[in-house]
């Protein structure tokens, strides 16, 4: 834990989610948990910061999440152009050929029934400046995709900020975090719960993705590669179960 730091707790549950990391063209992917500029995303919408504007402050906060309930990757089709609105000319894609406008069919991963509990650490006055903005957000909060809702609030309810580690945060937080974990799982809890905590050094992670935000506006969409370890934590030792 960095000196004078603490940490801020998200839950992220919905019954849609997807964090792309190398989505190109008509194919989107998702990764298994949430990304570094998903989240940092999600947390400009609370600010009401605009595109152009830096987020530096909000990558240099260190990220960790803990997986509660992995969810089902799944897919879908949807169409991009095709047809005319009223009174408007027709739309669509332009082709690499001729330019002409043509409709495009793109595959969408997503996480089915996915929840997460995400803490981030650093600065205790960033942190509570980030809860406000959570608690009354200026622009609709979205799982990845602006179709994607989180089925409660984001904030965690119970003092979302602790004056504690990364690590320590996230498992002192009774699983799980949210009553949307699927009945299947509540009535067989697992024995393990997967925690993937971001890894400063890239010498010592075990593995990196191309999701840290770089550069000086958001709109720039550059990134940089982000270390990463993930562990396995003990439900009912390392993590304490929820009584309900």
């Amino acid at each position: 834990m960095m000196s004078g730091s603490a940490t801020l707790l998200l839950r992220l549950a919905g019954p849609m989610q997807s964090w792309g990391v190398q989505s190109r063209f008509t194919i989107r992917d998702t990764a298994r948990e949430p990304t570094k500029s998903g989240v940092v995303g999600l947390l400009c919408a609370a600010l009401g910061r605009p595109r152009q504007d830096p987020v530096d402050d909000l990558a240099a906060l260190r990220m960790g999440v803990r997986v509660d309930a992995e969810g089902n990757l799944a897919r879908e089709y949807q169409t991009v152009g095709g047809g005319s609105w009223p009174g408007r000319e027709e739309y669509g894609v332009a082709s690499a050929a001729n330019k002409s406008l043509e409709t495009q069919t793109t595959v969408r991963y997503y996480l089915a029934q996915a929840v997460f509990l995400v803490g981030l650490e650093g600065d205790p006055p960033l942190l509570e400046h980030l809860a406000a903005a959570l608690r009354q957000p200026r622009w609709q909060l979205y799982l990845g995709r602006k179709s994607y809702v989180p089925a409660e609030p984001v904030l965690y309810p119970d003092q979302p900020i602790r004056r504690q580690g990364l690590e320590e945060a996230l498992r002192s937080v009774p699983w799980p975090v949210s009553d949307t974990v699927p009945r299947r799982l509540r009535e067989q809890p697992p024995e393990l719960v997967r925690v993937v905590l971001e890894e400063p050094d890239l010498a010592r992670a075990e593995r990196a993705q191309l999701d840290q935000p770089v550069g000086a506006a958001f709109q720039d969409r550059r990134f940089t590669l982000r270390g990463a370890r993930t562990e396995f934590w003990r439900l009912g030792v390392e993590v304490p179960k929820r009584e309900d």
